[in-house]
């Protein structure tokens, strides 16, 4: 026998008796789709518990407010006898529903939480389990980040403090990307992809102030679907510079983090090529020196914002295109 659900729910869990039969999510922008596992029921009562997360995959456009997204049904049980297909639908049967989740509600990531947790086998590439560990903070006053990678999907917290969901193991496809960049002609999405094959976000941020200087931090985890939290790591980073790429009639804003910026490396006003850290002129440029502009604008300061305009850079000619300032700074 099997389970059907209609849904439009970013991510679908579906649990029968108590076990966990599978998960599902919305692929390529399309939001509905069959979830379809077999599974085998005990003869009396059986319990079927549907998990709906959003996760903010369809985020912009017209009528955002109404599209759906969750368990639209209707939810079936299929079957065979001999030959025939029985099918069941389970739409009209009582269903019950709450929003969030037990551990959330009981505040499991809090430093103080008196909840009992287990130190002995602790399980890796299990859904649905709560993970805690200490940790001493790192030395010096760099930037602290946290490396997900080899998470599923899920949220953390550091000292009861939320520093975002993670789903690493949601990995963009391998085609796209192109060796070079190139902007000219008319823009659409797919240009200049970068990072192919790999997951939107590995690490994450983690305030100073959310983290104790002496004394144990506390990291814990909710694991979706699973993962392996041995291969977490905290480490201090340095930014070696920073990029900006901002049409004309904007603001470019640049930071290095609390640190000053120490030079311009890069700067262009026009239709300039490539990416961060291999930026270079186009067919087009500024008469006025952009990078002497920038300099006397940011260098020295930890930020700086800066309007992105024909008064400011002067207004080189490229033939109706709209003019860009491309910047690399070095902090």
């Amino acid at each position: 026998m099997s389970l059907r659900v209609n849904s439009t729910a970013h991510v679908l869990h579906a649990f029968v008796n108590g076990k966990h039969i599978g998960n599902q999510h919305a692929e390529n922008g399309k939001f509905n789709y069959v979830f379809e596992k077999d599974v085998k029921f005990k003869s009396g009562r059986n319990v079927i518990a549907l998990l709906s997360i959003t996760v903010g995959l369809a985020n912009y456009g017209a009528f955002f407010e109404s599209k759906p997204a969750g368990i639209t049904g209707p939810i079936f049980i299929t079957g065979r006898n001999g030959n025939e297909t029985i099918v069941k639908d389970l739409s009209a049967h009582k269903w019950s529903y709450k929003t969030g989740l037990n551990g959330v509600k009981n505040q499991l990531f809090r430093t103080e939480s008196m909840s009992k947790w287990s130190v002995e086998g602790v399980p890796f590439n299990r859904t649905m389990t709560w993970y805690k560990a200490t940790f001493k903070a790192p030395l010096g006053n760099d930037p602290v980040v946290v490396d997900l990678m080899g998470l599923g999907k899920g949220t953390a917290w550091v000292n009861g403090n939320n520093i975002g969901c993670y789903w690493p193991a949601f990995i963009s496809s391998e085609n796209g990307c192109d060796a070079k960049c190139n902007y000219r002609g008319a823009y659409h999405a797919e240009k200049c992809l970068t990072n192919c094959g790999e997951p939107t976000q590995r690490w994450y941020h983690v305030p100073c102030s959310f983290l104790n200087a002496e004394g144990d931090n506390t990291l814990v985890l909710f694991e979706e679907m699973g993962g392996n939290p041995s291969l977490v790591s905290f480490q201090t980073t340095r930014g070696g510079s920073v990029c900006a790429n901002v049409y004309e009639k904007k603001i470019i804003e640049l930071s290095c983090d609390r640190k000053p910026i120490s030079a311009i490396k890069f700067a262009s006003f026009g239709n300039p090529d490539g990416n961060c850290g291999s930026f270079e002129k186009g067919t087009c440029e500024s008469s006025k020196n952009t990078v002497d502009i920038l300099t006397q604008e940011c260098v020295g300061k930890e930020k700086c914002s800066i309007d992105v305009s024909t008064e400011k850079f002067g207004a080189p000619d490229c033939s109706g295109a709209t003019r860009r300032l491309a910047v690399e700074a070095i902090c």
